[in-house]
């Protein structure tokens, strides 16, 4: 895949655009009034290796939290502004690294301004963050919703290149995912700046993530997008593990464990399904990107075992353990739980 170049933008310590990693965001969901709370879920966050942070902003309050929040965490601090461009100019004076403005419930011009001035002469970027479910009901109602996603995106972008500042970042978010990727394919050819990707709302893990990895995948795969966000009703770690999976699915970054197991079926003589599940669960603990193949028997088996790091091929009471391609031992039905472990451990 041939990757879209976009301007460079920093964000805290963390670079996005041009060829810098895709970067992982996600939202805290603590309430940002609550600053121990918030600062706690922020350095969960940050060891599941979330790169950018956003905070909501609904009061005063919550933006001259960020001030103190920001000591005690090192991730870069979106504030999540709407309605109320006092807020951007409060989290800009308590030191947020990024702003994200929706242009669908901020519309007064002169606010706008200020809070570009603002970031102007902080050096701190902006975030034009369209979401579908905001649109102003006057804004080109007659056009489909992807063009005028793009249109009031490219409206603002205009509005504040005219005030010579470019450090702006775009986003487009829609539930719906063919309105989504036609969003971002539009702009992608229309905007040298950098693309934050997300379905927005894609709802609980099982379903959002599937909504997601469609969505963000699609567009990842046509060299479309600089940072992401999956989106879910759960803690925002999931939302972090999610889009580390997506990412590597696409061999776009590597971090933690890659779990290739088979799925089953009536040619398996022993129980790969909660061989699996017990695997998988001692990988959660390792941050290392190795490879691990728990497979059910001679069909595929051999073959999938032999490309992982670390792969077993089982069958009737006993199984192959292969070590980087190689034939490791043959071992017993009740050992292949730990024989795995112990050669992870090694090579982890």
């Amino acid at each position: 895949m041939i990757r879209r170049i976009s301007i460079s933008l920093r964000i805290g310590k963390v670079t996005i655009g041009a060829d810098a990693p895709i970067a992982v965001q996600s939202m805290a969901k603590t309430d940002t009034r609550d600053i121990q709370a918030t600062i706690s879920q922020i350095r969960n966050l940050e060891e599941h290796g979330c790169e950018i942070i956003r905070l909501a902003v609904p009061d005063k309050e919550a933006a001259e939290s960020i001030s103190t929040i920001k000591k005690e965490a090192s991730l870069p601090l979106i504030a999540d502004v709407h309605f109320d461009y006092r807020l951007a100019l409060a989290a800009l004076c308590a030191g947020a690294d990024g702003i994200r403005l929706n242009p669908g419930n901020i519309r007064d011009r002169e606010q706008i301004a200020k809070v570009v001035a603002a970031a102007k002469d902080r050096e701190i970027p902006i975030r034009i963050g369209v979401n579908a479910g905001s649109l102003p009901a006057d804004f080109e109602s007659d056009i489909p919703l992807a063009e005028r996603m793009v249109d009031l995106a490219v409206e603002h972008m205009k509005f504040m290149e005219n005030l010579d500042f470019n450090l702006i970042k775009v986003s487009l978010k829609a539930f719906d995912v063919p309105t989504t990727i036609k969003a971002y394919q539009m702009i992608a050819a229309r905007i040298p700046y950098p693309l934050h990707l997300g379905i927005t709302e894609a709802g609980l893990p099982q379903s959002g993530v599937i909504r997601s990895a469609i969505g963000i995948g699609v567009l990842l795969y046509q060299g479309i997008g600089d940072t992401i966000r999956v989106s879910l009703s759960a803690h925002p770690c999931e939302e972090v593990s999610a889009a580390y999976e997506i990412l590597k699915s696409l061999g776009l970054r590597q971090r933690g464990p890659t779990l290739v197991c088979c799925p089953s079926c009536g040619r398996a003589e022993v129980d790969v399904v909660a061989l699996a599940e017990a695997v998988d669960k001692y990988l959660k603990k390792i941050s290392k990107p190795i490879k691990v193949a728990v497979m059910g028997c001679m069909v595929n088996g051999p073959g999938e075992a032999k490309d992982a790091d670390v792969g077993i091929a089982c069958g009737k009471g006993k199984g192959v353990l292969f070590r980087k391609g190689a034939v490791a031992r043959t071992i017993s039905e009740e050992n292949f739980l730990d024989a795995l472990v112990s050669e992870i451990e090694q090579i982890a």
